[in-house]
């Protein structure tokens, strides 16, 4: 992790031979949890020589479009993210219900605030195109810059 001069963490994984869906989505947990648990602005830097699944990008896919990655947390992760989101309102002094699925909202809301995700990729081949094909998100909720 790097801080970048806008005061950003900057996070990115590392690829190994042996690196797959789990440490994936326990990459995932943590880059979200970073930006939305601890309220801190975050930078997720992905190449697309990190792809080692499609199913990478369509996770990112989700983050950009929703906030959120479906099922990513299981349950005693997400009764610790409500835990903390009960402190964080209280901490801005925000009004919010305390039940489980406002709790939830709240912090996909910091996510959303606190999240940059920078996509690193190649626009020679084929690969990119079906990607923007099949991952929409990638275009409609990307400013791109060539």
């Amino acid at each position: 992790m790097h801080t970048l001069k806008c005061n950003a963490s900057l996070l990115q994984i590392e690829i190994s031979r042996t690196y797959g869906q789990h440490e994936w989505r326990e990459d995932l947990k943590k880059i979200l949890k970073h930006a939305g648990n601890d309220g801190k602005p975050t930078v997720f830097l992905f190449a697309d020589n990190q792809i080692k699944d499609e199913s990478f990008v369509e996770d990112i896919n989700m983050i950009l479009n929703t906030g959120d990655v479906p099922n990513l947390f299981a349950a005693d992760e997400k009764g610790e993210i409500l835990e903390k989101m009960q402190g964080a309102a209280k901490e801005l002094g925000k009004k919010i219900d305390t039940a489980p699925l406002a709790l939830y909202n709240f912090f996909v809301e910091r996510v959303k605030a606190n999240l940059h995700i920078v996509l690193a990729m190649s626009p020679v081949g084929d690969a990119f195109r079906i990607r923007l094909r099949m991952f929409p998100s990638l275009i409609n909720c990307c400013t791109i810059d060539w």
